[in-house]
């Protein structure tokens, strides 16, 4: 290079380095195109599962929900109870709740999904591959187990004898195994295995330069003490024995079949009362749907009422005459706004308490009809009799029987601990059969040693071991730990079994205590409601005649809608009671003819389980009595007490006492309805008449007086009040036997529902 070029190149350099300063050198990249889309700035970001998941059609396609002001149904659904318990069952694979609160919006499945119960949780504990039935099972199974190996030494040894050993080893060698593995239910373990080796090596002291070496062995270990019996490994499984990888030698870890199948009843016994509580939890949403329309006709008739003597005052005081003073104006007005505002508040309310129903029974939040109940609770007076349905709470309560199965688990595994107290003192023993040769199958060579697999069958070479193996922790600490523990666990089981037993009682007695109120209030209530009627009418013919003043009318009327508000709501009440009754003696699937039932297998289980029956059939008995276990379970439960095997001795049915029927009033249309529900109504028959001492009466207990009841529509319009419909008689008997048709409700399976003509299959949901 020329001196000028140097100078050049270093004045370059110069300028280079002023212009670009200290800045930091970045990478050069011949290829880069200058796209940077799969760069990311972050690390994680708010993103979609790829999940296609199928969308139900009751959720793709709700219709607007009911309001104010969007009041108008396409049609109204006059619902049955049985009915209304069919579809929740039909449309339950998830186990929904309100919680006992029917005007707040559900969130459990939403906010805590893991903790819903559903019709698959049984099947999901049976199946567990760990903890399951099956998956305890399959640790008795016969394993097989092979390995191959190959390999090429090529190093110096370290040997000198005279010729007989090579200097540097030059070695192709190769291991196979393969092997049968049985662990029996006494705890006893069989191996049945094959080990051959092959050698080819340089050592000039070598018999052939290259041998086969097998052998077939059958070994057997017996535990005499600890890990021995089938009681034992039955509950412990082969995991709980000391010298197996996993859980060895540790007291307290417990997988064994009786283990897992008591898990799989526990979840039965779960399932059933998730079951119980969804089939309650819809007949409260229903009892207070009708309690709802009720409570909405008492405050459109008094919402009328005080319509119409705000019309009248109006007129007197638009005359200027006597009667129409502003003061009064205004009050009659007030009452009216303020049973208007009460109205429409209760309008609402029967469109949030329908929705909670519809929930309950798995539907559509709106379709365009409104659901309105078509049975009356029950009027009758029921009584129990206290020392059966008693005996009946404590046999069937599913949540009592639960804690019988956690009592039997901890009684089993006591049983296992002890075990563990017990030394380690296994017998063991081998028998093998041994072959030598040039080669593994064919001869060409020496006949004394022509194949391994021909001298092993010809049984020349045969061993045997026969052994004792004892394993003696010095103290026992953790396995006496282990004991102690089991004590302390049975012991809080059994405690909190006393005491789930004794709030059961109390529970009972509540229930028992509730339905006596109910009954009293609402006969209380009835009276109560013909009293307030009867004093309408008396201090509005005295207001007529201007002997009383405009707010004691108004106050009457007032007073007649909160009596027809609360007799209906203490005859909810009373149906509710008897259902908490039927809920706390753990009836009411019976009561509801529902059942438990286990869904269909699959029709190659039946095949298989055929097959295998043939088998045992076809086999020689052998009586293993001596290896019987102690039974843990009495057997299925009876799901109905009037029949043969009936859960407790003597007549299991309550004796039922002649009903004694409760009428049902409803107050007369006064006025005319504006911009609610218009009902029609009759006027109770045998009313007394006004001012007339009306002593409380007791109510009839043959026939009573009945009011033609119309569950109307909804009518914005102002229209003329109808006009009472004549008064029918009928007579009405209540008892506490089974209702509807029967029905099994199978989990993770269809529903199949027999009515009167032809059982029907019912498919859960859409």
């Amino acid at each position: 290079m020329s001196l000028r070029d140097a100078k050049f190149w270093a004045v370059l350099t110069a300028v280079v380095v002023l212009v670009t300063g200290c800045q930091p050198a970045r990478p050069f990249y011949f290829f880069e195109d200058g796209d940077l889309s799969h760069y990311r700035g972050v690390a994680t970001e708010v993103e979609y599962p790829d999940v296609n998941a199928d969308t139900i059609a009751d959720v793709s396609q709700s219709a607007p929900p009911l309001t104010l002001d969007n009041p108008e149904p396409t049609s109204f659904w006059p619902l049955h109870l049985e009915e209304a318990i069919r579809n929740t069952l039909s449309n339950s694979k998830v186990m929904r709740t309100i919680g006992g609160q029917v005007l707040r919006p559900p969130t459990q499945v939403t906010q805590v999904p893991t903790s819903v119960q559903t019709v698959y949780n049984p099947a999901v504990v049976e199946s567990d591959p760990r903890f399951g039935v099956e998956g305890t099972l399959s640790q008795f199974d016969t394993q097989w187990s092979t390995n191959v190996f190959w390999q090429k030494n090529d190093h110096p040894v370290n040997l000198n004898l005279g010729g007989l050993v090579a200097g540097v080893l030059n070695q192709d060698a190769a291991q196979f195994q393969t092997q049968l593995q049985k662990t029996t239910a006494t705890g006893d373990r069989v191996f049945i295995r094959n080990n051959t080796s092959y050698d080819q090596n340089n050592n000039p002291s070598n018999l052939f330069p290259s041998v086969w070496n097998t052998n077939f062995e059958a070994e057997f270990r017996h535990p005499f003490l600890q890990g021995a019996g089938l009681q034992f490994n039955r509950i412990a499984g082969p995991s709980g024995i000391p010298g197996v990888s996993g859980f060895a030698n540790i007291p307290g870890v417990y997988n064994g079949v009786a283990i897992a199948r008591i898990q799989t009843d526990i979840a039965i016994a779960d399932f059933e009362s998730d079951v119980r509580d969804v089939v309650a939890e819809t007949e409260l949403a229903y009892w207070e749907l009708y309690f709802a329309y009720r409570n909405l006709d008492a405050l459109v008739v008094g919402r009328d009422s005080a319509l119409s003597t705000w019309r009248k005052v109006k007129a007197l005081y638009d005359a200027g005459a006597r009667g129409g003073e502003a003061e009064k104006e205004a009050q009659a007005r007030e009452q009216y706004f303020l049973f208007r505002g009460q109205v429409e508040n209760a309008v609402s309310n029967v469109y949030e308490v329908e929705n909670r129903l519809r929930y309950m029974m798995g539907l559509t939040a709106t379709d365009g009809r409104l659901i309105r109940p078509a049975d009356d609770p029950p009027t009758a007076k029921v009584d129990f009799e206290w020392q059966s349905i008693l005996v009946e709470s404590l046999a069937r309560t599913p949540e009592l029987r639960r804690q019988k199965w956690v009592v039997k688990q901890q009684e089993l595994q006591l049983i296992a601990s002890k075990n563990f107290l017990l030394p380690r003192i296994d017998a063991t023993g081998i028998y093998r059969w041994v072959g030598f040769g040039n080669d593994l199958w064919y001869a060409h060579r020496t006949p004394d040693f022509d194949t391994a697999m021909s001298v092993l069958t010809g049984g020349r070479f045969q061993e045997w071991q026969l052994g004792l193996q004892a394993n003696v922790p010095i103290g026992f600490r953790a396995q006496l730990s282990g004991v102690r523990n089991a004590q302390l666990q049975l012991a809080r089981a059994r405690a909190i079994l006393q005491d789930q037993e004794l709030e059961q009682t109390h529970q009972l007695a509540a229930a028992v205590r509730d339905l006596e109120r109910a009954y009293k209030l609402t006969e209380t209530n009835f009276n109560r409601r013909i009293a307030a009627e009867v004093n309408v009418r008396a201090v509005r013919a005295a207001y007529e005649t201007d002997t009383v003043t405009l707010d004691l009318l108004l106050d009457a009327q007032r007073r007649l809608a909160v009596a027809e508000s609360d007799y209906f709501r203490s005859l909810v009440d009373y149906a509710i009671a008897i259902r908490t009754v039927h809920l706390r003696k753990n009836s009411l699937l019976e009561y509801n003819n529902v059942y438990l039932a286990e869904g269909p297998w699959p029709g190659k289980a039946y095949f298989d389980a055929r097959k295998r029956g043939r088998e045992r059939d076809a086999g020689f008995f052998v009586n293993y009595g001596f290896f019987q276990p102690n039974v843990f379970s009495r057997g299925p439960i009876n799901q109905k007490v009037n029949d043969d095997n009936m859960i407790f001795p003597g007549d299991g049915a309550p004796s039922q006492p002649q009903p004694e029927s409760v009428p049902t009033p409803a107050p007369r249309g006064v006025g005319s309805p504006s911009d609610a529900m218009s009902r029609n109504f009759g006027a109770p028959a045998g009313l007394p008449a006004g001012g007339a001492a009306d002593a409380p009466r007791r109510l009839p207990a043959a026939s009573r007086d009945t009011l033609s009841y119309d569950w109307g529509s909804i009518n914005r319009a102002a229209e003329a009040p109808a006009s009472p419909a004549s008064p029918a008689v009928r007579q009405t008997t209540y008892n506490a036997s089974p209702r509807g048709a029967n029905r099994s409700y199978e989990s993770g399976a269809d529903y199949t529902t027999a009515g009167a003509d032809r059982p029907v299959a019912v498919r859960p949901g859409p």
